[in-house]
């Protein structure tokens, strides 16, 4: 993985600027920097005005010389390791993987290696860091036994710009499940607010006082004794689709969580097929992907 030099920028503040809080200013100035991050820079003594240290909240003045100074990415400890994830999609700013099951996202504690981010620190040779630090931007994340497409950010502005589409729901996302029992309805929308459940902080679940979740689907194909949907998440909570789907009576074949275990497949019945994004920093370009279903789900299907 390559190590980027400190990067330096002179900026004068126009009258356009005058009076504009000097966090504010370099933010404004400085496409790859979010508000935080300029706040925390001059905090270190990496932002001067006229040669001089100033707090983020001094008003910036006509004629002012601000210079920023945006120093390397620093080392986290994260360890890379080369475990197999196929990139799909790859640009300067960003990529999507298709993540395996079995495979966990983050590091934890008792849990140090052997996931995702580790895999993509020895996969990324031109991660510019996030936050100031050298590792992926994950924006999104799938639990362990889910398969299917994740985006990752390599800097700050394609953070910035993928996680918000994902607040304001412009991420258009697919997946594929198969659940127990016959779906009523060709179509509909499944909508409740989705909070840790009370009596198991473990499990999600449909609960007062929750965080509002809804989900669309629609079926792809009946079988005898089950349904193949498709689930699209308008929004993105922990086990969204598994906890909605078995809200409506319907859940997820394999789901020993919110179902129970079956000797058809070893995990739940859950693929993140398709992704549709505007690629980032611009937002110019729409962009989709798409992933086939991995072996050991296509093998369900073919059984049943």
């Amino acid at each position: 993985m390559t190590t980027n030099p400190p990067r330096r920028r002179m900026l004068r503040v126009e009258s356009v600027d005058q009076g504009e809080r000097l966090d504010r200013f370099v933010q404004l100035h400085s496409p790859d920097l979010s508000r935080n991050r300029s706040s925390a820079l001059i905090r270190e003594g990496e932002v001067t005005v006229n040669g001089a240290w100033v707090k983020p909240s001094t008003a910036v003045r006509a004629g002012d010389m601000v210079d920023v100074c945006v120093p390397a990415p620093v080392a986290t400890g994260l360890i890379a390791q080369h475990i197999p994830v196929d990139i799909v999609y790859q640009d300067r700013h960003m990529l999507v993987i298709d993540k395996p099951a079995g495979l966990t996202v983050h590091p934890a504690p008792g849990h140090p290696d052997g996931t995702l981010v580790n895999a993509l620190m020895a996969m990324v040779t031109d991660l510019s860091g996030i936050g100031g630090e050298m590792r992926p931007g994950i924006v999104h994340r799938l639990d362990k036994d889910t398969s299917g497409l994740m985006m990752v950010a390599k800097d700050d502005r394609a953070h910035r710009s993928l996680s918000k589409q994902l607040k304001d729901r412009k991420v258009h996302k697919t997946y594929l499940a198969l659940v127990v029992g016959s779906v009523k309805l060709n179509a509909g929308t499944v909508e409740g607010p989705i909070g840790r459940h009370p009596k198991n902080r473990k499990h999600m679940a449909i609960v007062e006082g929750g965080r509002d979740s809804l989900t669309e689907y629609n079926v792809v194909r009946r079988y005898e004794g089950f349904t193949l949907v498709e689930a699209h998440p308008v929004t993105g909570r922990t086990h969204q689709i598994r906890v909605h789907l078995t809200s409506i009576g319907h859940p997820l074949l394999g789901d020993a969580v919110y179902g129970k275990a079956s000797p058809l497949v070893a995990r739940h019945f859950l693929h993140a097929a398709r992704l549709g994004f505007y690629v980032p920093p611009e937002e110019q370009e729409w962009h989709e992907c798409e992933s086939p279903l991995p072996v050991d789900l296509q093998a369900v299907l073919d059984v049943i």
